[in-house]
């Protein structure tokens, strides 16, 4: 509401009419990571609810050039454009920069391409090949994963991040309105850009 601003002019205004109920704000939820996961409801105008989450660890994040999502573990909070602060005491709000778990689409990725992903790299070569040998495979399933191999490749930014078993998610919900912490793995320029800004904020430490 705007009746204890001042006006364009800088000059001060009386206060019209008393405060209305629909103009009410609330404590900020600052939902932490924390495995004590908790979520408490609020009654709202008109009867409605929303779910303030306190402290959460888990969401589903999608990736999206895969068109698949999973339920993820979130590990850490790595960069926050609005306030360092909010990283330091790895508070989860929309548009924030998590790491999250790669075990479920590192799972995903094996099952559905019959390959390997996030193979280490030393000295400019794979250390082990992608193939995966030691399964039995009908004829059908043989051709349809070679199907899907054709022509199909992972950004090597985003493959990187699979061999060190984090993946970077940009956080899309409101977890102190909605009570969930989901998002989306960060790929192709979004993903550099991100990088570009966390190792700045490094070097700017280190300094």
């Amino acid at each position: 509401d705007s009746i204890h601003k001042r006006r364009n002019t800088g000059g001060k205004q009386k206060p019209w009419r008393k405060k209305r109920k629909y103009e009410l704000g609330r404590q900020p939820a600052n939902t932490k990571l924390s495995s004590n996961v908790t979520v408490r409801t609020v009654r709202c105008r008109g009867g409605n609810r929303k779910f303030r989450a306190l402290r959460l660890d888990t969401g589903n994040f999608a990736w999206g050039s895969e068109n698949t999502t999973h339920k993820c573990r979130i590990l850490d909070v790595t960069y926050n454009s609005s306030n360092n602060e909010l990283v330091r005491t790895k508070t989860l709000v929309k548009s924030a920069v998590v790491q999250v778990d790669a075990a479920p689409f590192r799972a995903w990725y094996i099952q559905h391409y019959g390959k390997k992903i996030g193979i280490k790299v030393k000295n400019g070569e794979k250390v082990e090949s992608e193939d995966i040998t030691d399964v039995k495979r009908s004829n059908t399933l043989a051709t349809k994963l070679k199907k899907r191999n054709a022509k199909h490749e992972v950004a090597e930014n985003v493959d990187q991040q699979f061999s060190t078993g984090r993946l970077y998610a940009l956080v899309t919900s409101r977890p102190g309105q909605c009570g969930r912490c989901d998002g989306y793995i960060l790929e192709g320029k979004e993903l550099d850009f991100y990088l570009k800004k966390m190792t700045k904020k490094t070097k700017g430490k280190g300094e």
